[in-house]
């Protein structure tokens, strides 16, 4: 095709779509070399009289369109279009296209998708077999908020939803330069899966009640790491579980050592976060674990690869609470379901994530919204999964009476009643405080000393978090909040000697002098890692873990 056919072509569909505008219409103008003889031919029409009002999706069109006199508008002032007219890069033979070559793809998308209907202009030279055979730039604009926002807000008011805008705040709580959109959606049912002490979870729990009735809800933290071992020492398959060493017989706590593939070494330890000596330190223990000799020959001679810490739910079926609420539920380890006799949740959060699926699925085709879901937590009472959490319900509660009774009583419980024909232990263990009230005074408690890391088998808490890629934008507003700034050193260091610097698992809280030689609590919120810990075990419950912003954290790789 010679390029005197082309641009022909080119004036031919753009007179075609023209005869598509109407007098009063609003339009979107699009960007490129087959869009602007489009912009070209409505300029004489509007000369001769036409009443139009158009949108431009770039600088270029805008620049051109004013030349010749169109009336423009923007997104903000006239969000809804009638007509758009644009090119297009690349068109397959199922007419799927690509826009973007030229750098307003953003534009051209939200000024396509605010219009009523769209007119694509292209010659035959545009038709490819396989899309994507140009690259596309990257762009950053802040083009359309207004009309972007009206259109979210239309999408999210048809499913039920409602919008709020919100920008990014710096450490001082003021808007920064990074201007960032954000959600709050108020959808017909909401299922919330955060995982153990939710933030969202916990106020949900608090402000519908769900957990009146219950058990306390009682918690462990769970310390982990990856290794990768020399081949001859590795086993793939064999997995090692212990209790108890080296913690104390009245703390409850256990391990996991699991070998991969690829030479590679699991290992954790759980520690219950009902502990009543505020000296113990759940990290030290586990390096302390690993020096036993059963232990360290799976290690020795390997490196460690990644690290990584998260409070788990170990309260049980007791502790659990009401799973739903008027547009809600709550399932997986947000609400407590893991089995904490065997370490395991995922199974736990799959179910319960398909058994609230289909209560919605249910109540969505039958025309509900916000209502209580009763059919899941009816469903969930027949299933497979509560009956395995019955079969548990006395799991840590049996700890609160030392290790041997636990032994004991854990293997009647779960080993022997069944081999009887009964389902669960005809006897149920309650739980009567939640676990930072099990915490004691120091004055009532002997120090720990820990030993120092070497660096090869047991390490710092500041060399782990660095290896659980823990980053957070610093000038953000900490999401380790305190109620009351003077409780720190006034309660928790002078009762019970600062037990978060010992309890949090990154180094995140620490005691230091002030310039006036007063103690005072640094808190270090960018090696947070999420564990929870300190929002759960703190003594005062000053504490509160809150968001903080999107994309902070660990990053854990493989673990």
């Amino acid at each position: 095709m010679k390029l005197a056919d082309s641009s022909l072509l080119k004036e031919s569909a753009a007179l075609r779509a023209l005869d598509l505008v109407c007098d009063g219409m609003w339009l979107g103008l699009g960007t490129g070399s087959t869009a602007a003889r489009f912009v070209e031919a409505l300029g004489v029409k509007v000369a001769a009289g036409l009443k139009v009002l158009c949108v431009p999706s770039s600088e270029a069109t805008r620049a051109q369109a004013e030349a010749l006199g169109i009336p423009l508008t923007t997104l903000d002032e006239t969000p809804h279009l009638h007509l758009t007219v644009d090119g297009a890069d690349e068109i397959d033979d199922q007419l799927r296209l690509i826009k973007g070559g030229g750098g307003a793809l953003l534009r051209e998308k939200i000024v396509a998708t605010a219009s009523d209907q769209m007119v694509v202009i292209a010659d035959d030279r545009k038709l490819v077999k396989t899309l994507g055979l140009f690259p596309l730039p990257v762009e950053v604009v802040r083009f359309g908020f207004a009309a972007t926002r009206r259109m979210v807000e239309a999408m999210a008011a048809q499913a039920g939803c409602k919008g709020e805008i919100t920008q990014r705040l710096g450490k001082d709580g003021a808007p920064t330069g990074s201007f960032q959109l954000g959600m709050e959606l108020h959808a017909k049912y909401t299922v919330f899966a955060e995982g153990a002490r939710g933030h969202l979870g916990k106020q949900l729990i608090a402000k519908f009640k769900l957990d009146e009735g219950r058990d306390p809800q009682s918690y462990g933290i769970g310390l982990k790491e990856l290794w990768e071992v020399p081949a001859s020492q590795h086993k793939p398959g064999l997995v090692i579980h212990t209790a108890g060493w080296p913690l104390e017989s009245d703390t409850y706590g256990g391990s996991f050592l699991y070998h991969a593939e690829d030479n590679k070494v699991a290992l954790g330890f759980v520690v219950g976060l009902d502990y009543a000596n505020p000296w113990l330190s759940p990290f030290e223990e586990f390096q302390r674990w690993k020096t036993h000799p059963e232990i360290r020959k799976h290690l020795e001679g390997g490196k460690r690869l990644g690290y990584g810490a998260r409070a788990i739910t170990a309260g049980g079926i007791l502790s659990l609470p009401k799973l739903v609420f008027p547009g809600g539920a709550l399932v997986g380890c947000e609400a407590g379901t893991l089995n904490a006799s065997r370490i395991k949740g995922s199974h736990a959060a799959i179910k319960t994530g398909m058994l609230a699926a289909e209560a919605a699925f249910e109540a969505l085709a039958a025309g509900r919204q916000r209502d209580e879901l009763a059919a899941y937590p009816a469903a969930f009472e027949a299933s497979w999964l509560h009956a395995e959490l019955r079969q548990a319900k006395n799991f840590k509660q049996w700890f609160k009476k030392g290790r041997t009774t636990a032994t004991l009583m854990t293997g009647i419980e779960q080993w022997l009643l069944p081999k009887l024909g009964f389902k669960e232990a005809p006897w149920t263990i309650h739980r009567t405080k939640a676990d930072h009230l099990y915490l004691k005074s120091a004055s009532q408690c002997v120090p720990i000393a820990y030993p120092k890391p070497d660096g090869k088998l047991t390490f710092d808490r500041l060399s782990s978090v660095f290896v659980s890629n823990t980053n957070h934008e610093e000038n953000q507003p900490a999401h380790l909040t305190l109620k009351d700034a003077s409780v720190p050193v006034a309660t928790n260091l002078a009762m019970y000697a600062g037990p978060e610097s010992r309890y949090c698992p990154a180094g995140v809280y620490e005691f230091v002098k002030g310039d006036d030689g007063q103690d005072r609590l640094q808190i270090n919120a960018q090696n947070c890692v999420h564990c929870k810990t300190c929002d759960i075990k703190d003594p005062t419950q000053n504490i509160v873990w809150v968001t903080p912003e999107g994309g902070g954290g660990p990053n854990y790789a493989g673990m």
